[in-house]
Parts: C-alpha cells; sequence; structure tokens
C-alpha cells in the first residue's frame, strides 16, 4: 500500500509540473500575442490597417459555402475597398449558392469594390445560382474548363408531413389572422391559394436573377433565354455562351489584371479573411493575422500551433476547467 502511495504521488507530482510547463508556455504565448494585437490595434487607431501597412498587393477575397451575406463576409470585402494597399481584388468562389437576400447583399458590395478598384472573379469549384450572382458583380470572370457555372433561377423548397401525421393520427389545427398566415405549413395540405403566392415570389425573384445577368453580361434576350432555365454549365460550355469571359485560374486572372488594368507586376496577393467576432479565440486570432502581416511569421505559427493545441486538449478530472468549449 505504501509503496502504490509513493507511485501515486509521484504520477501526480510528474502530471502537475507537465501542466505547470504548458500553463507557462500558453501564458508567454499568450502575451507575446497580446503585445501584437496591441500594436497591430495601434496602426488601426492611427488610421491604417494591418494590410495597409503593407507593401502593395493583390487582394484575395474566399466566397465558399452557402451564402448567407453574413457580417463578416460583408465586411471583408469593405475592407479590401478601403484598403489603399490593395492594388486589386481577386474574388476566389466555390459555392453552390445560397439565398437571394444574401446573394445580393454580396453582388451590391462587390459592386462597389469594383468601382474602386479592379476586381475580378475565379472559379476554383462551383459558382451556382447565388454564387453566380456575387461573380457577375465583378469585372471579369475566370473558371477551368471542368469548373460549375449558371444554375440561373430561384426556388422554394418545404417540406410536407401530412401523410405522416396521418399515419401517426395525428392532425394538426390551426386558427389564423388570414388564410395565407404561416403558409405552406408542411403540416397540412399547401391551399391553392398559398402556392399561387409563393409561385408569385419565384417569378418575381427570377425576374430579378435574369434581370442582373442580362445586364451584366450583356446578354439578349435569346441569350438569356438558353442559360437562364436553372440548368449548371461547364466552363467549356460557359465560355461560348457568354457566362464567364475566359478560361483560366487565378494566374490568368493576374495576368489579366496587369496586361489590361495597369497593376504591376509581381504583387504578392494577400487573403483578406472573414473575422468572426463570435470567435472562442477571437484574440488569440487576432493576434495571428497581426503577427503574420507585420511580417512575423514565427511568432505567427507559433501562435497558430497553440491554437491548435487548445482546441484539440482534453484535459480530465480537477483541471477541466482549461477545457475550451468550442462550438462549431
Amino acid at each position: 500500500m505504501g509503496a502504490n502511495a509513493v507511485s501515486f504521488d509521484a504520477d501526480v507530482l510528474i502530471d502537475r509540473r507537465r501542466l505547470r510547463r504548458k500553463l507557462t508556455l500558453w501564458r508567454v504565448l499568450a502575451f507575446l500575442g497580446g503585445a501584437v494585437a496591441l500594436v497591430a490595434l495601434g496602426l488601426m487607431a492611427g488610421g491604417r490597417s494591418l494590410v495597409e501597412a503593407q507593401s502593395n498587393h493583390i487582394a484575395r477575397l474566399t466566397i465558399s459555402g452557402l451564402i448567407t451575406g453574413d457580417q463578416p463576409t460583408l465586411d471583408a470585402i469593405r475592407r479590401a475597398r478601403k484598403a489603399k494597399a490593395a492594388s486589386a481584388v481577386i474574388v476566389s468562389i466555390n459555392s453552390p449558392g445560397g439565398t437571394t437576400t444574401g446573394s445580393e447583399a454580396i453582388y451590391r458590395e462587390l459592386r462597389e469594390l469594383a468601382a474602386a478598384k479592379p476586381t475580378v472573379a475565379v472559379v476554383t469549384g462551383t459558382a451556382a445560382s447565388g454564387a453566380y450572382v456575387a461573380a457577375i458583380g465583378t469585372d471579369r470572370i475566370f473558371a477551368p474548363q471542368t469548373a460549375i457555372v449558371g444554375s440561373i433561377g430561384v426556388i422554394i423548397q418545404y417540406p410536407n408531413f401530412v401523410k405522416t401525421l396521418d399515419m401517426l393520427g395525428v392532425k394538426v389545427e390551426a386558427v389564423r389572422s388570414s388564410p395565407l398566415k404561416a403558409q405552406p405549413s408542411g403540416v397540412e395540405p399547401t391551399p391553392p391559394e398559398a402556392r399561387a403566392a409563393l409561385e408569385a415570389t419565384v417569378a418575381d425573384s427570377y425576374q430579378w436573377f435574369r434581370d442582373l445577368v442580362k445586364e451584366r453580361r450583356k446578354l439578349d434576350d435569346a441569350e438569356l433565354n438558353r442559360v437562364a432555365d436553372g440548368r449548371v454549365f461547364t466552363g467549356r460550355q460557359a465560355g461560348p455562351l457568354k457566362l464567364i469571359d475566359a478560361i483560366g485560374s487565378e494566374k490568368e486572372a493576374i495576368a489579366w489584371l496587369e496586361t489590361e488594368r495597369g497593376t504591376s507586376k509581381g504583387l504578392a496577393v494577400r487573403d483578406y479573411k472573414r473575422i468572426n467576432p463570435n470567435d472562442t479565440f477571437g484574440l488569440l486570432s487576432l493576434a495571428i493575422r497581426a503577427a503574420s502581416a507585420l511580417g512575423f511569421d514565427g511568432l505567427a505559427s507559433a501562435l497558430a500551433g497553440a491554437r491548435r493545441d487548445i482546441e484539440a486538449q482534453s484535459l480530465d478530472g480537477l483541471v477541466s476547467v482549461w477545457q475550451p468549449n468550442v462550438q462549431n
């Protein structure tokens, strides 16, 4: 029993020393990160963003996943527009689309951006539906031969559980202020009036989409009708249909900016990333971005590694208080 107790005490002591060393390292990194963040904030307070403090460059904005017009994405576009050192902007797109209003919000921000400096879209995989709305907000669209673009159309989908509820013997009743309130509900048959109202909404949004494509891509009615039936096209197909301007990737986009828009040759491409204000590690994330922007690549890597370690760490027992509650 005594030997086991001594062994147990030794194990506890070793664990505490390991934990103390880890905490010391994170405190040092946090201090350094905080210092870098304060420098970054100082630059911002002086009227210059972190990226503006660097030499001229090409900004890269990334639009991916479901488009909702979220504030961090809109803010990133605005930062690129206001950054004096950003000579041009590449909008890298890989998205199946999203909400109509969200796509419109991004389109409007990109039009303001394009009015301020040369802006091109590069489709890296898919620019469909709302993502294509974003693409036509730029000056020129590049896409690989096998990219997917188009899907010019609008859809409203909703589930209908009427048969399932009937099988379960459940009937949902409702008292409405008017027949179309909260229709379709999904738990009762959709009235013809509700379907007609939805069809009118879809038709109006679809007309807005068509008009936008017609204007931005300079299509006549016949050309528009050939591409606006909701189908998608490959990059190879999209070129002759005027949905894109050229086959190519970021390399070709940069060459076009240099030859056609006078962008200086050899400029570095810098990412303008979305900043999520709800980020659990907001200060550490700011420090990483600040260190990278200020040229402290070693410190940025160390801080990024510390963040990964913290996120992945799972401490048990009495020290579980240090386990971060990271929500996806």
